[in-house]
């Protein structure tokens, strides 16, 4: 998920998006690797201004590169960006380490691969959660919608208020592709239900809603999500990277509410005591399609076909119940496990202005 630091359009250094239709498959999950290639090859990820351990897809992006240096046996680091003035130099710092592949994180690093990218025709970059478009970069991008339906399927299941919510951090495709399949999965719901769940913070036909301009400031995350539960709000899907942590906090203190994490598995990675809360997490197997790139790139069959993850390659999914499995129930969670079959068959199809 993008850390920018305001709501911008999402950033196509290149053709429409819809050319991704013939996307790159689905990762492995330990490429092999030919005898001695990776002698010499080393690699080098640059986050966003979030930070390493943020919760989100910096620190996932890191253990898929952290892990392809452990499985490849190659150098892997990472340069760690804290202000959105360390974005380009840093950038530049990891081409002039020498290394063959450079890995870059989000929206606010888009220019700066690109340019890097022009510039250095013999280094290969990929990028996460962003389209930049050269011969030597790879995108890797997630339909969080197909997903974040099933999220939202979920969560109007669960709610004991009919009412839950939804907010992001900038309002970017990578940020309201999770939102819009959210809504989408709790209109589904009312459908087949006959009921009225309401979800606050988000209108996809007119693409506005709740944000909190940053993915950083958690103090925000906790001030939006206790409005949430002050307008009756029981579950709150929060896409707003270290943002959500508040959220948590805010439901923690209130009592009375859910949450559901993104990118990575929250029960794993938020701090323990907000493991009661975490209804599901929306996820992106970036550490796969990492290490999957990289092996590709050590093995010499590097290309720049986008990444596209989907429920029906693995790419994205919910992670499990945890501690709260016997509220979601049997029934409930066979419905789910139903629309999953029905999107990755076509049956059901998730649709956005910011589908990949």
């Amino acid at each position: 998920m993008p850390l920018s630091a305001a709501a911008r359009p999402f950033l196509l250094l290149s053709t429409s998006v819809l050319l991704l239709a013939g996307c790159a498959a689905a990762p492995e999950a330990s490429p092999e690797v030919e005898s001695g290639a990776s002698a010499d090859y080393c690699a080098r990820m640059v986050t966003n201004s979030g930070g390493l351990q943020d919760r989100s897809f910096n620190q996932s992006s890191w253990a898929g590169l952290e892990r392809a240096g452990e499985e490849l046996g190659i150098d892997a680091d990472v340069i760690v960006s804290t202000t959105e003035t360390d974005l380009a130099p840093n950038v530049a710092q990891a081409v002039e380490s020498g290394c063959s592949f450079v890995l870059t994180v989000g929206y606010e690093l888009a220019a700066a691969t690109l340019e890097e990218a022009e510039q250095n025709p013999d280094v290969h970059f990929s990028i996460v959660d962003e389209v930049v478009e050269a011969e030597n970069v790879k995108p890797i991008i997630f339909d969080t919608a197909q997903a974040a339906f099933l999220a939202g399927y979920l969560a109007a299941g669960v709610t004991e208020t009919g009412t839950v919510a939804t907010f992001g951090g900038g309002n970017q495709p990578p940020v309201t592709l999770f939102m819009d399949g959210f809504v989408d999965g709790v209109a589904h719901y009312n459908e087949v239900k006959g009921t009225d769940v309401r979800v606050l913070g988000w209108n996809k036909q007119a693409q506005d809603g709740v944000f909190t301009g940053d993915f950083e400031d958690v103090n925000k995350g906790n001030t939006t999500t206790k409005n949430f539960l002050d307008q009756g709000a029981d579950v709150i899907l929060p896409v707003a990277g270290q943002v959500g942590e508040g959220a948590a906090a805010a439901a923690l203190e209130a009592g009375n509410g859910l949450i559901i994490w993104v990118d990575n598995d929250g029960y794993e990675t938020l701090p323990a005591e907000y493991r009661p809360l975490v209804l599901t997490s929306v996820l992106k197997n970036t550490a796969d399609a990492v290490v999957d790139i990289v092996g590709a790139d050590v093995n010499g069959t590097f290309d720049n076909a986008p990444f596209v993850g989907t429920l029906k390659n693995g790419g994205v999914d919910i992670a499990p119940y945890h501690d709260l499995e016997e509220r979601v129930g049997a029934d409930l969670a066979a419905e789910i496990d139903a629309l999953r079959e029905d999107i990755v068959a076509g049956t059901i199809e998730i649709t956005s202005p910011s589908t990949p």
